[in-house]
Formats: C-alpha cells, structure tokens, sequence
C-alpha cells in the first residue's frame, strides 16, 4: 500500500484514519469497527464490503 494514499484515505463511515493491516489485506477504521479490503492493491472502501472488527481485533490496533 503506497504510504501516500494511506495517508489520504479515511474511512467512509466516520472520516477517521485508517491502519493498513498487511498481513490480511485490509484497512482498519478503529473507530467504525470495521475493515475494509484490498483487492489487488486497489482498497474497496465501501461499508457494505467491510467486515466488522471483534474486540479481541480492536484491542491489538
């Protein structure tokens, strides 16, 4: 993930920051609970392709 659209991309949901997750693929809105996939480099940042977040997830964030 380029560092610089990192740095531009918010959540859609709250307009909050979000964690790249590398390991699984996804940006993570702590304060939406939810993460949102990147697909082939591209981040899908619709609510509706989100997953939610478990507590055990947030806690490590």
């Amino acid at each position: 993930m380029d560092k610089r659209l990192l740095e531009i991309l918010v959540c859609p949901q709250t307009r909050g920051p979000l964690v790249y997750d590398r390991k699984n693929g996804e940006l993570l809105s702590k304060k939406a609970r939810l993460a949102y996939p990147v697909r082939d480099g591209v981040p899908i940042m619709l609510v509706d392709e989100a997953r939610s977040l478990s507590d055990e997830e947030l806690r490590a964030l």
